[in-house]
């Protein structure tokens, strides 16, 4: 299956956005959150709870960046990519309801997250439809 120049743009900037984002709180924790006014201190504890979903995040991201390489994952990245985006998206909704409003660079994430995480579900279904009607599928007897 071929994957369009708009399904590989979608998927490299969501795999390359999670991939970045996992691995800088992977490396670097309390800088990637001091750029929002959260200290974290030294806990080791708190440290290794932050560390583990962004190494998370970077392996996802990876998965996400290689369907806009690989024809043969490229809806499977897709779905990933809605997926991670869209619960992120969601998991701040629930805490702007509440816990009320975070600082503004969250609430810039969120949008982003919303933005990114649309643009893979509808990457998905052009993924599916395209399949679906492709002219070259058999059709069974």
């Amino acid at each position: 299956m071929h994957i369009s120049w708009f399904d590989r743009a979608i998927l490299g900037v969501a795999g390359v956005t999670a991939l970045g984002i996992g691995l800088a709180i992977t490396a670097a924790p309390a800088g990637f959150y001091a750029a929002y006014d959260i200290v974290l201190g030294s806990n080791p504890s708190l440290l290794n709870e932050l560390r583990a979903p962004g190494a998370n995040l970077a392996a996802l991201g990876a998965l996400i960046l290689a369907g806009a390489f690989l024809s043969g994952v490229s809806r499977l990245s897709a779905a990933l990519g809605a997926t991670v985006f869209l619960a992120y998206a969601f998991g701040r909704l629930v805490s702007l309801g509440l816990d009320g409003a975070p600082h503004s660079g969250l609430v810039t994430a969120l949008v982003v997250e919303l933005v990114i995480g649309g643009l893979c579900l509808l990457s998905v279904v052009r993924q599916t439809n395209a399949v679906r009607f492709s002219p070259f599928r058999q059709r069974a007897a």
